[in-house]
């Protein structure tokens, strides 16, 4: 479990997230979703531990970010790091070993290759291999179907499936809102700092409409296409 509680992230006067209170069971997979500038990374970094915020965010660890896998939208890779040395170095953070990387090369990766020459996608298919080999009790995936083709986008969401058969807590992110219907037990929409409906699966596809009529309206027909 991870109880947010009266959480506020500010950058100068800025206030980037507003009083969120909100919680994540084991088992279950939350969406966040929201426009850019939102807040959704900013309360994932926060939940990470990689802010500093005011408010309290509490675990059932004693220090949470040691048993939390964290998937950036951007992954960071050393410049003379190559697939597998980059896994190992993501492990041996949590004392873990790779076993047999062959076999366990869910996105069949060149891992003798430097890290840095793979495409966006490549990137975050090694990072979402080594965080899931590090065994966490949590994740939080912050676009992880973002530049990845169609094959590996239909793994990452059976292996959020079985995240949560395994009872790891899951917290995702997407612009693709079909991903999230797919894989998520609730929804949270995050609009300026400020979490304004929470949905079940039952009122998915309501909130899919509602933010496209938010998004959309009137703006295609008044542009004026010809």
């Amino acid at each position: 479990m991870i109880k947010i509680e009266n959480l506020i992230k500010k950058y100068g006067s800025k206030v980037v997230l507003n009083n969120i209170n909100m919680s994540f069971g084991k088992g279950k997979v939350i969406g966040i979703v929201g426009e850019n500038g939102a807040g959704k990374t900013t309360l994932f970094r926060c939940i990470a531990g990689l802010e500093k915020y005011s408010g309290t965010i509490s675990s059932d660890f004693d220090k949470l970010r040691n048993h939390l896998g964290f998937l950036p939208t951007v992954p960071f890779f050393f410049s003379k790091t190559t697939g597998s040395e980059y896994i190992r170095l993501i492990c041996n953070a949590r004392s873990k070993k790779t076993g047999d990387l062959n076999q366990r090369n869910l996105f069949e990766l060149p891992l003798n290759q430097y890290a840095s020459t793979y495409s966006t996608g490549m990137k975050k298919k090694l990072a979402f291999t080594a965080v899931l080999m590090q065994e966490n009790s949590c994740y939080i995936l912050d676009e992880p179907f973002n530049g990845v083709d169609i094959q590996s986008n239909i793994i990452i969401g059976n292996i959020i499936h079985q995240l949560k058969e395994l009872g790891k807590t899951v917290i995702i992110s997407s612009h693709i809102f079909s991903t999230l219907s797919d894989t998520c037990d609730e929804i949270h929409h995050l609009k300026e700092g400020n979490i304004i409906k929470t949905v079940g699966k039952e009122n998915f596809s309501k909130l899919e409409d509602e933010m496209k009529l938010a998004t959309v309206g009137n703006k295609v027909v008044n542009f004026g296409l010809k």
